[in-house]
């Protein structure tokens, strides 16, 4: 008879399967890259807290894709670092839970926020005489608490079923991290409604925002190509770098770990790691190099700070 319980107690997090031997090594690259993304992404805080004059809409928006990259990367911090540092795997299926719970809330709330920042995107170049009017900080809070909270709300329940279904064998896990649809392949019941329900919920939160992204940017080239002058195209173009490549650093490896996830079967456990490790450390980590770079008022705050802190 099948070893069935109905609550699963610890889960055998894996880490990184079959390169044990290199664990020293692929320690070296995770430390960077949660050092580059907590740092960075505190700093970019920072300059936007003790600047007045980054105190806009924009800068606000900026704020909160740091905060959500920053949540990113400390939800994933214990347990990774846990295993490299105390060869620590288990971990409680409570302590599971909210970690899935942060890990996919802070994705669901990074996807909202790129989508607001296209609408400011949007606004500032498609009716830039209206911007003042349409995007104001009371409407940029209303909206942004709307579009962040709807998906770690529709995540509640989806995380909560979890601790109700039966789980059989092993419980063990591929990554150094709990990550919903990992655990739900763990059970031996029935998760059809499980699924679509997921399914729904990351279909009207990240997949709706990711389309609408793609129709503002498509407002966007519209009436950038509308101007008179090559030079004000160029202009009026460049104050969405910094967003566009934000939205594909978040995009392409979400639809890449999506592909690697539906086929499972065929792709290698590496290609898997691979993925998921992109997906959730490198766009914490490139966004504030990104926004200091291509953004020239972070980037003159940025000169600015660190030219009163050497001269103090």
């Amino acid at each position: 008879q099948t070893n069935v319980t109905w609550f699963s107690p610890m889960f055998y997090l894996t880490g990184f399967p079959g390169l044990e031997v290199m664990e020293h090594w692929i320690f070296i690259p995770f430390v960077f890259m949660y050092l580059v993304a907590i740092s960075g992404n505190c700093f970019i805080l920072i300059i936007i807290k003790t600047n007045p004059h980054l105190h806009t809409p924009m800068y606000y928006l900026l704020s909160l894709l740091a905060l959500s990259d920053l949540g990113l990367s400390v939800s994933t911090f214990p347990t990774t670092m846990g295993i490299f540092w105390f060869n620590c795997h288990g971990i409680y299926f409570e302590a599971c839970q909210i970690q899935m719970f942060c890990i996919h809330s802070f994705s669901f709330i990074e996807s909202s926020v790129l989508l607001i920042m296209s609408f400011d995107r949007f606004v500032a170049i498609c009716h830039p005489l209206r911007y003042s009017v349409i995007i104001t900080d009371r409407k940029v809070v209303r909206v942004g608490l709307v579009t962040i909270l709807r998906g770690p709300i529709a995540l509640v329940p989806l995380v909560h079923l979890l601790k109700t279904l039966p789980y059989c064998g092993l419980q063990v896990l591929s990554h150094s991290y709990c990550l919903r649809w990992e655990v739900i392949h763990l059970t031996c019941t029935d998760t059809n409604f499980n699924n679509l329900y997921g399914l729904t919920v990351v279909v009207f939160t990240v997949i709706l925002d990711l389309v609408l992204i793609v129709l503002s940017y498509g407002l966007i080239l519209n009436t950038v190509a509308g101007l008179a002058s090559r030079e004000e195209r160029l202009r009026a173009f460049q104050t969405c770098t910094s967003h566009l490549c934000a939205v594909l650093i978040f995009s392409v490896p979400m639809v890449g770990l999506s592909l690697v996830h539906r086929f499972r079967k065929h792709a290698p456990l590496v290609v898997h790691l691979l993925m998921a490790s992109v997906y959730l450390f490198v766009p914490p980590m490139l966004n504030p190099i990104i926004y200091s770079i291509k953004t020239k008022e972070i980037r003159s705050a940025t000169i600015k700070y660190l030219g009163l802190r050497n001269g103090s």
